[in-house]
């Protein structure tokens, strides 16, 4: 069966989709990347589509739905590269992609992740020092 790879960079989980998306690859990767986000602990999932140059409705929800159960286990989840064309065709179909939050490139994404991680460590710092008092 064919599998997208999913790669550990600290806690982070990174996925490059470098093949045409078909529906039972997107069902696939959503299975492989919740049970790998839970075995270890990642804290971020960054999904690069630049290589994508079409997303249909099914593939859009699938991202959405990675996003959301990311949500749930803890985890917070970045889109980049995507290309134009790609964003047109999300917006023509009215998709608006809630929980995804998208960045131009790696770089800015893995940055996205990791304010956004530093920002649930101080929310949970205050927490225990709040309960300490």
């Amino acid at each position: 069966m064919e599998r997208i790879p999913i790669l550990r960079m600290g806690q982070v989980l990174l996925v490059t989709i470098q093949v045409d998306m078909h529906d039972q690859l997107a069902v696939t990767l959503q299975d492989d990347l919740t049970a790998k986000i839970v075995d270890t602990g990642a804290r971020g999932v960054l999904i690069d589509i630049s290589s994508l140059e079409v997303v249909d409705s099914f593939i859009g929800r699938i991202l959405g739905n990675i996003a959301t159960m990311s949500r749930v286990l803890d985890a917070q989840t970045v889109v980049v590269g995507m290309q134009p064309a790609v964003a047109i065709t999300l917006v023509e179909l009215g998709m608006s992609l809630p929980g995804i939050r998208t960045a131009l490139n790696v770089e800015k994404g893995m940055a996205l992740l990791q304010s956004s991680m530093d920002a649930d460590e101080a929310v949970l710092e205050v927490a225990d020092a709040s309960l300490e008092d």
